[in-house]
C-alpha cells in the first residue's frame, strides 16, 4: 500500500492505523490494481461519512421535535398550537431553553455558540480540518434546545457543524492526511445540507463554495457521494419530498426580469442589514457585564415576548415561509415580520443562543419577495406571477446576499422546484444580490465572524501561488552592466566571458536605460558585420522599460516574461532613480514557484501531525530532519521572523507557530495555527514548530 504521510513516529500503531491498515489490504484484493487504494479509500470513507452524517441529521430534527414535545405539550409545533397557549408561558418557554443552552455553550464546548458554519471553515483553514470530537454532541443538544424551545435559528448550520465534525472525527481516527481530512469535513458539511433541504447537488455545492473554497476534482467525487447517500437515508426516513411545497412558476413576460432586479437590490440591502444587526447586537451582549452562561436566558426573555405578537419568528419559521410561497399572507404582515425576524435571530444568536442563519435567511427572501410580489401584482397584474413566485426567488436572492455564494443559493432553490422555468429569475436575482452585497459590505456573514476574531482565512489560499512570493525573495545582485557606448565586439566579449543571457545598459546618470540579449546580437552580427565595430550597445539594445521592483510579485514577473524572448530581466531601486540593484531570472521564478508548492503541501502534511510533538518531545521526518515545538525565546519577542535571522543564525526553519486565541475565556483555551511569513512579529507565549537536524535544533534551544 502507498504510504501515506511523509511524518514518521517512534510510536506504537494506534487503532486507527490498524483498522486503516487492514481496509487498505481488503481493498486492494477486492478493486483492481489500476485504482489506486488512497482513492478508494476515500470514497469509501466518503460513504460512510455520507451515512452517518444522513442518520445525524434525522436524529437531530427527531431530538428537536422531543424538545418542541416537552416544551409546547404536542409533537407536532404549529403556529395555531403556539398562539393557544398563555402569554406567560411563551416568555417562559425560550428563556428556559436560553438557560440550558448558556450552561451546555460555557461548560461544554465554546465552539456549539452561535451559528456553526464559521467555526467549521476556520477549522479547515487553520487548523488542518480538525474539530474536537466533543462539538458533535454539545452542538446537537445546545441547537435543538434553542430551537425546540423557540429560539429564532435554524437546523441548517449545526447539522452542517455536527456533520463536519464527524468527517473530522472519522479522519483523524484514521490518522489521514491533512488534504483529506478537509475534504471528509466538507464530505459531513454537504451531507447535512443534502439530507435536510433533499438536495444532494447543492448539498455538494455548499460544502465545496462556501467551506473548502475549492472545486478541485479530489474533492468534488466524494463530496458529491456523502451528498448522495445522506440523501438517500433522509429519503428514507423522512420520505421523498422537498423542504417547501413551492407554487408553481410561470414567466408571464419578458418584462417581468426587471423586478427580479429590483428584488435582487433589495435582498442585498435587507441582507446587508442583517449581518450588521446580528454582530452589532453580539457587541452588545459581549459589552453586557453579567454571567455569559446566563446571557441566553436573557435573550430568550425578549424572544418569547416579540412571539407574544409574533408568534411566526420562534424557531425555523418554516410554516411562515410556507404561507408566504402560498401567497396567504397580507403586505403588512410580510413587512412586519421581515424586521421581526431580523431582530430576534440577532438577539437569539448575538445574546449566545446555538442554531444556524440559513433557514432565517430563507425566512427574510420569503418575506421581502412575498412583498415585492404584492406591490408589482398590484401595478402590473397582466406582466407578472402570483407573488409566491416572487417569495420563492427572493429566499435564494437573501441567501445570496448574507453567505457570498450565488451558486450555493441558485442551486438550492432549482432543487427545491425542480422547474426550469425558475432558473432565469433566480439567476439574476442571485447575482444582482451578491455582487450588490459584496460592494455594501465586503465579508458575509460567516467570514464577518472570523475577521471579528482577528482570523482571516484567506492568507496563504492565493489562487495563484506567485503572487504571495516578491521579487525581492529571490533576486541576485550580481549584474553585469554596460554604457550606453560600449561597442558591438565588446559586447559579445562580455556576454561570452559571464556567461549570461542578458545584459543590463545605463546611462551617464548610471539610470538603466535597455536590455541587450544574446538574440539580439546574433542578429546584429549577421545583419551588420561590416558595421560591427562602429554599432554600440544603444543601437541595439531593447529600450523597453522591462524593470521590476523589490516589492513586485512573481505572478507580474511571469506576465512580463510571457510577453518576451527575455529569461532575465533588471531590477531597480525605484521608478524614480532607476538605479540597478540586481537582477531576476525566469529560472529562479519557475524554481521558487516548486519550492513554495512544496512547502505548502509539506505544511499541510505537518500540521495534520502536529500533535505528535504533545506526545514525544521530537518527530522524526525524511531525509534526517525532525521537527519540534518550543516556546518563543525572550529575546526574539517583538521582533519579526525576517529580522531574528532564525534560519540564517542557526539553520532552522520555522514553518508554523501556534498562537494562543485572543479571548480564552471565550474559545475555550484554543490556539490558532499560523503559517508564518517573514513580517510575522514573533509574540510571547507563541509555540513555534521548527524543522532541522537534532543539534541545530538542540542548539536553537537554548537561545535566551
Amino acid at each position: 500500500m502507498k504510504r501515506w504521510v511523509t511524518v514518521t513516529e517512534k510510536s506504537e500503531s494506534t487503532l486507527g492505523d490498524k483498522l486503516k491498515v487492514k481496509l487498505a489490504s481488503i481493498l486492494a484484493k477486492v478493486f483492481p490494481p489500476s485504482l489506486k487504494t488512497e482513492q478508494i479509500f476515500v470514497i469509501v470513507i466518503a460513504i460512510f461519512i455520507g451515512l452517518i452524517g444522513g442518520f445525524g441529521a434525522v436524529g437531530f430534527r427527531y431530538l428537536i421535535q422531543i424538545v418542541q414535545r416537552i416544551s409546547y405539550g404536542d409533537w407536532t409545533y404549529s403556529l395555531e398550537l403556539v398562539r393557544g397557549i398563555p402569554w406567560f408561558i411563551k416568555v417562559i418557554i425560550p428563556a428556559a431553553g436560553g438557560l440550558l443552552v448558556g450552561l451546555i455553550v460555557y461548560f461544554i464546548a465554546r465552539e456549539a455558540k452561535g451559528h456553526g458554519v464559521p467555526e467549521v471553515m476556520e477549522a479547515v483553514a487553520l487548523k488542518a480540518g480538525k474539530i474536537r470530537p466533543r462539538v458533535v454532541f454539545a452542538k446537537a443538544f445546545a441547537s435543538a434546545i434553542c430551537i425546540g424551545t423557540g429560539g429564532s435559528v435554524g437546523r441548517e448550520g449545526p447539522i452542517v457543524q455536527v456533520g463536519s465534525a464527524m468527517g473530522s472525527t472519522i479522519g483523524q481516527f484514521f490518522k489521514v492526511p491533512t488534504s483529506t481530512l478537509k475534504t471528509f469535513v466538507g464530505c459531513g458539511a454537504a451531507a447535512g445540507i443534502a439530507s435536510t433541504f433533499n438536495a444532494p447537488i447543492a448539498g455538494a455545492f455548499f460544502a465545496l463554495e462556501i467551506i473548502l473554497g475549492d472545486f478541485a476534482v479530489p474533492q468534488f467525487a466524494p463530496i458529491v457521494i456523502s451528498s448522495v447517500m445522506a440523501t438517500v437515508v433522509s429519503h428514507y426516513f423522512l420520505g421523498n419530498y422537498p423542504a417547501f411545497i413551492v407554487p408553481q412558476y410561470q414567466l408571464v413576460s419578458v418584462w417581468e426580469l426587471l423586478p427580479y432586479v429590483v428584488l435582487g437590490v433589495l435582498a442585498a440591502l435587507i441582507g446587508t442589514l442583517f449581518i450588521k444587526s446580528l454582530y452589532g447586537l453580539e457587541d452588545l451582549f459581549d459589552n453586557f457585564n453579567f454571567p455569559e452562561y446566563l446571557k441566553p436566558l436573557i435573550g430568550g426573555l425578549i424572544i418569547g415576548a416579540i412571539s407574544i405578537i409574533f408568534p411566526e419568528i420562534l424557531g425555523t419559521g418554516y410554516e411562515a415561509i410556507a404561507l408566504a410561497l402560498e401567497g396567504k399572507l397580507i403586505w403588512f404582515v410580510l413587512l412586519s415580520l421581515i424586521f421581526m425576524k431580523l431582530v430576534a435571530v440577532s438577539i437569539t444568536l448575538g445574546s449566545g443562543g446555538s442554531g444556524g442563519i440559513f433557514a432565517p435567511s430563507l425566512f427574510l427572501g420569503a418575506m421581502t419577495g412575498g412583498a415585492v410580489g404584492i406591490f408589482v401584482n398590484t401595478l402590473f397584474p397582466t406582466i407578472t406571477a402570483s407573488y409566491g413566485a416572487y417569495a420563492l426567488v427572493g429566499m435564494g436572492a437573501m441567501v445570496a446576499a448574507t453567505t457570498h455564494a450565488p451558486i450555493t443559493a441558485i442551486i438550492i432553490i432549482f432543487e427545491l422546484t425542480n422547474d426550469y422555468k425558475i432558473i432565469l429569475p433566480l439567476m439574476i436575482a442571485c447575482i444582482i444580490s451578491t455582487v450588490t452585497a459584496m460592494r455594501l459590505k465586503k465579508e458575509s456573514i460567516y467570514t464577518m465572524k472570523l475577521i471579528r476574531k482577528k482570523v482571516n482565512i484567506f492568507i496563504g489560499k492565493e489562487i495563484n501561488v506567485l503572487k504571495s512570493l516578491h521579487v525581492k525573495d529571490i533576486m541576485t545582485k550580481d549584474v553585469e552592466l554596460i554604457t550606453e557606448e560600449t561597442r558591438l565586439n565588446q559586447l559579445l566579449e562580455k556576454l561570452v566571458e559571464s556567461n549570461r543571457s542578458s545584459l543590463f545598459m545605463v546611462n551617464k546618470y548610471n539610470m538603466f536605460s535597455g536590455i541587450i540579449t544574446m538574440n539580439d546580437l546574433r542578429s546584429a552580427f549577421l545583419e551588420t558585420d561590416a558595421l560591427q565595430h562602429i554599432l554600440i550597445a544603444k543601437d541595439v539594445a531593447i529600450s523597453e522599460d522591462l524593470t521590476l521592483t523589490p516589492e513586485d510579485n512573481l505572478d507580474f514577473v511571469m506576465k512580463i516574461f510571457g510577453q518576451t524572448n527575455i529569461n532575465e530581466l533588471p531590477v531597480i531601486e525605484n521608478m524614480h532613480t532607476k538605479n540597478i540593484i540586481g537582477s531576476i531570472l525566469k529560472d529562479k521564478v519557475i524554481e521558487a514557484y516548486n519550492q513554495e508548492i512544496l512547502r505548502r503541501d509539506l505544511i499541510g502534511e505537518l500540521s495534520n501531525r502536529i500533535t505528535a510533538i504533545e506526545k514525544s518531545p521530537m518527530v522524526e521526518l525524511l531525509g534526517g530532519y525532525s521537527m519540534t515545538e518550543i516556546e518563543a525565546p525572550k529575546s526574539f519577542i517583538g521582533l519579526s521572523l525576517k529580522d531574528a535571522h532564525i534560519r540564517a543564525r542557526f539553520g532552522v526553519e520555522v514553518i508554523l507557530i501556534k498562537r494562543a486565541a485572543a479571548d480564552k475565556k471565550k474559545t475555550g483555551g484554543e490556539t490558532i495555527n499560523i503559517i508564518p511569513d517573514s513580517n510575522y512579529i514573533i509574540q510571547e507565549k507563541d509555540k513555534l514548530i521548527i524543522v532541522g537536524d537534532i543539534k541545530k535544533i538542540n542548539d536553537f534551544k537554548y537561545v535566551g
